[in-house]
């Protein structure tokens, strides 16, 4: 009852700011704690309701003027029709990740209280990724204000899901677009943006335009064997033979190469870089071995180059004084282009070397495939990027996580990963961390971005 108190006059208090600033608004959506749960049963289920009416209070014009449908309850669809042929779709998430416990004094200010200030928006959401779908409706607002008709259709999904995989969300979206038969040019979904503090090129402004996105799978590895009591241990405990297994996995890493997007992205730089890099990213032919082995040994792009090993879970025993039977480890992976689930399972086993350790995956469907840098979607970005930060070098790239456009991939033909906002290159770690914020000149300037995007892409 208290819940649903609060929920209601935090929704009373929308109206009195109906003409808050854009900023504001997104303060307002961080507020709402739509938090996904690995576990439904610990959803919040008044949180998404209230969301829902935030939405809808707070852009009557987008939802009286577009065909808008709630798709599974809280994943929402806008049709924006256009008068011509075509059509283009735009994707974002509202769901946020919840809170690591006992990491919540850690914040500048509470995350879920959607402060503004210090010129900054804090808050869970504002970066990953109610920023995606404040920006994009804020967006369409402004054109139907100013009365345009695009000629291509717009289409918005908004997924509630993404953080578990959006298969109630973003899968329901795109079955229901399937059945409404649409289709589209090219897709824009979230991933990159105009990073700064880049340590390859650390004095500008790169506008990181993901054409392609990392796979994802996790394996279960279990080790059985015999138990007992304590005083009378086995020879190799289930514990001890699946311990050795993972630090094998450690210890042995996939050896890095460079894919195709990578390889775009470097070609990019290659003209705003000193020597000897400009030198060694023209010529990947020859040096594309070396540069992968330098990018491996850095933290912050052995992603880019190798698909990476993450131990995250491990459960065993149930008594201090009892050896287990069954030892239980989950380990993470993201796929670089042309890995496979398969694959992966099959370096496992190598590496590990242990017929007594079982293997099991995940189900994980859809790898999107790598966009087309001379394509329509490519240059819509591009241009609306140019208008509104001219300095920004435009980079194709690789997203080294994974979205929800592997649920879309039936249907568009190139999809990209962009939001307009400005990120340093430190601030990434509050992307499902501590203290998650977006600036506000960075945040109204995403809507600039975002409205370029859709008249451009809609010519």
């Amino acid at each position: 009852m208290l819940r649903s108190f609060i929920l209601l006059a935090t929704l009373a208090s929308f109206s009195v700011v109906a003409h808050a600033n854009p900023e504001e608004r997104l303060a307002q959506a961080v507020q709402i704690p739509t938090i996904s749960h690995q576990d439904p049963e610990l959803v919040d289920r008044e949180a998404f309701d209230a969301f829902k009416q935030f939405l809808e209070s707070t852009y009557p014009r987008v939802f009286s003027e577009l065909v808008a449908e709630w798709v599974n309850e809280y994943s929402l669809l806008l049709v924006w029709p256009g008068v011509g042929s075509g059509a283009i779709l735009f994707t974002a998430h509202h769901d946020v990740v919840p809170i690591e416990p006992g990491t919540e004094q850690d914040w500048t200010h509470p995350p879920f209280a959607g402060v503004i200030a210090d010129g900054r928006v804090y808050g869970r959401g504002t970066v990953d990724d109610k920023l995606g779908v404040i920006s994009l409706l804020e967006a369409v607002d402004r054109l139907l204000q100013e009365g345009y008709a695009p000629r291509k259709t717009i289409v918005l999904a908004f997924g509630h899901d993404e953080e578990v995989s959006g298969r109630n969300g973003a899968a329901a979206l795109s079955a229901r677009m399937q059945a409404l038969g649409l289709e589209f040019d090219w897709m824009v979904d979230e991933g990159g943006y105009l990073l700064t503090g880049n340590p390859m090129l650390p004095d500008n402004t790169m506008a990181m335009i993901n054409i392609a996105e990392k796979g994802y799978t996790t394996l279960t590895l279990t080790a059985k064997g015999e138990g007992g009591h304590s005083s009378s241990p086995p020879a190799v405990s289930t514990i001890g033979r699946l311990a050795r297994a993972l630090d094998k996995l450690e210890q042995n890493p996939f050896p890095p190469r460079l894919s195709g997007p990578v390889k775009e992205m470097l070609v990019a730089l290659a003209p705003h870089m000193g020597q000897p890099e400009q030198l060694m990213f023209s010529n990947l032919w020859l040096t594309d071995k070396m540069i992968a082995g330098r990018m491996a040994e850095d933290r912050l792009t052995a992603p880019m180059v190798r698909t990476t090993t993450a131990l995250t879970m491990f459960n065993a025993g149930i008594k201090e004084n009892v050896v287990p039977q069954r030892a239980e480890a989950k380990v993470n992976f993201r796929l670089l282009p042309g890995d496979t689930v398969d694959s992966v399972i099959r370096y496992v086993r190598d590496v590990i070397d242990d017929d007594q350790i079982d293997i099991a995956s995940s189900p994980w469907s859809g790898m999107p495939g790598t966009a087309n840098t001379e394509g329509a979607g490519y240059q819509a970005i591009t241009r609306a990027v140019a208008d509104v930060y001219p300095e920004a070098i435009p980079v194709p790239s690789l997203l080294m996580a994974t979205t929800d456009t592997r649920h879309y991939i039936e249907l568009a033909k190139d999809q990209y990963r962009f939001h307009g906002a400005v990120i340093d290159y430190t601030q990434a770690s509050g992307i499902h961390g501590t203290d998650e914020w977006v600036g506000v000149e960075s945040f109204r300037k995403s809507i600039d971005v975002a409205t370029g995007m859709m008249r451009y892409g809609s010519e």
